[in-house]
């Protein structure tokens, strides 16, 4: 999706061109939309920054507040990259998703309207068994498995950040006041941040009692675990995890849904915000503990800074979650892997893509 200079060499070559979307459909819908507003309509979206405005299109079924726009498409710096790479996305003779018909049904019926390339709801593509082969981590994995099988069925919110989230000092003293007051286990990959103007991922502490209040580990050793890298499939699909706070990136709501685990929105970065927004409001699978979060993973500047209240809030509104959500999301799930067996609609899909992909060629 990044690599949109190719649909040159395609063309070179003359072969098709296909873009492969990680994001989901409603992304892409976004992406379109705003390429339009700022090309056809002569809007500038940053202007959006700091407004209450809400705005409506096609790929979503409910307004979507310009609070939770990407924040390069609210960055006087990114945007032109932003509007360029949807420009080029509409060159492609069709689009590949990650995601699936039954989760994002009136984002891909969107597209049947309009001036885009075909789109292609393969997914969801997940690796399940990515975590559990590293060698270097069989030590830590086995610790972790071993805590979860000794918790309570569904009695674990798990909290991770994905692969570039991390908190200052301030922030990570409010997340663990929060779990200590809420009374829930949990099971929390703590990360060290990269050294400030540094674009590194975030790192494992070798004490993370450095990081957290004093005497939080002790008191909080018959409920919690703190971890630094985590087997995440491993953790979502073991039946003692009722929970998941989560920075809200595709490939983690993917894994929740596919193994049934609730979310609580942190959005962090990217197009985090705009999934959280998914989950909440167009789909009703998870809480908040704050949607319209952003965080710039290279500034100098300080963190906004969430309080234990607003997150114990979340962890309590999460764990003690209505059945109708529940339900509502096992059914999801079921729907996911249905959706890649013979004759499901990702496998139609696919089917599709190929035979369209055929046609296509000299």
């Amino acid at each position: 999706m990044f690599c949109t200079s190719m649909i040159d060499v395609a063309n070179e070559f003359g072969v098709p061109s296909y873009i492969f979307l990680t994001s989901g459909a409603a992304f892409l819908g976004l992406q379109f939309y705003v390429q339009a507003l700022h090309d056809e309509q002569k809007v500038d979206p940053t202007e959006f920054k700091g407004s209450d405005a809400e705005l409506v299109m096609p790929c979503l079924a409910n307004p979507l507040p310009a609070k939770v726009l990407p924040s390069v498409m609210l960055n006087k710096e990114w945007l032109p990259n932003t509007l360029s790479q949807a420009r080029r996305f509409r060159e492609s003779k069709g689009i590949i998703i990650n995601t699936f018909e039954e989760l994002e049904s009136h984002a891909i019926d969107s597209f049947s309207i309009g001036n885009t390339p075909p789109v292609y709801p393969v997914g969801p593509i997940l690796n399940l068994n990515r975590d559990g082969d590293c060698d270097e981590e069989s030590d830590k994995y086995k610790d972790i498995k071993q805590w979860l099988d000794d918790q309570p069925l569904s009695s674990v919110v798990y909290l991770c950040f994905g692969s570039m989230g991390s908190f200052g000092a301030d922030q990570v003293k409010e997340i663990a006041c929060a779990l200590e007051q809420s009374g829930h286990r949990f099971l929390w990959s703590l990360r060290k941040p990269p050294q400030k103007g540094k674009m590194e991922p975030p790192s494992d502490y070798t004490n993370p009692r450095d990081a957290l209040p004093e005497g939080f580990l002790d008191r909080t050793a018959n409920s919690g675990k703190v971890i630094g890298w985590a087997p995440q499939t491993d953790i979502l699909a073991h039946p003692s995890v009722g929970g998941f706070v989560s920075h809200c990136g595709w490939n983690s709501i993917l894994e929740s849904i596919w193994f049934g685990v609730p979310i609580a929105a942190w959005p962090l970065y990217a197009e985090q915000q705009l999934n959280a927004f998914q989950i909440i409001v167009e789909l009703g699978l998870g809480v908040e503990i704050k949607m319209d979060y952003r965080k710039d993973l290279y500034s100098d500047g300080n963190e906004n800074v969430i309080s234990a209240g607003e997150i114990e809030r979340g962890v309590r509104c999460l764990m003690e979650l209505c059945d109708e959500k529940r339900e509502r999301l096992k059914e999801m799930s079921g729907k996911g892997k249905k959706a890649l067996e013979n004759g499901g609609s990702s496998f139609t899909w696919l089917g599709r893509f190929i035979q369209d992909t055929v046609d296509q060629l000299p």
